[in-house]
């Protein structure tokens, strides 16, 4: 998608820890740091494991398969932005029960996003000064597998 059709968003502020997620998009993955002594997914981004409280954290990329957890459908014009109205979506990620990351659901008229449907994750990008920032969306997976 051209930079001139994407919408407004505030994008993050890009720091070692959470800079590979933000960027992998340009390759397309979706990467998050995992713990490399106990491989707890950790997200969002900390510099300790939560669950062993080990420093050995290193991103690695993930299916980019994911399931509609939760959603809701947004009609009001907070601020310039995606044009309404949108879905806001919590997903869950196969790699890890509990990995879940919010987002936009795209590609997908509202009234066929359902709970439970498959989803796979698509990037919109954004030039952010000297950042190239790629957001992770995530989109119907009709592939079947």
């Amino acid at each position: 998608m051209p930079d001139t059709e994407v919408p407004f968003r505030i994008l993050p502020a890009l720091t070692d820890l959470n800079r590979d997620f933000w960027t992998a998009g340009a390759r397309g993955e979706l990467r998050f740091l995992r713990c490399n002594a106990c491989g707890y997914y950790n997200h969002p981004p900390t510099a300790i494991c939560p669950m062993c409280h080990s420093k050995d954290l290193a991103p690695h990329t993930v299916s980019g398969k994911a399931t509609l957890h939760t959603f809701t459908v947004n009609y009001q014009p907070w601020m310039p932005g995606p044009e309404l109205p949108y879905v806001i979506a919590i997903v869950e990620l196969p790699e890890q029960e509990g990995l879940r990351l919010t987002t936009n659901i795209v590609n997908c008229p509202i009234e066929d996003v359902a709970i439970g449907m498959p989803m796979r994750v698509t990037f919109e990008h954004h030039t952010d000064g000297d950042d190239e920032i790629y957001i992770p969306l995530f989109e119907p997976d009709r592939s079947g597998s």
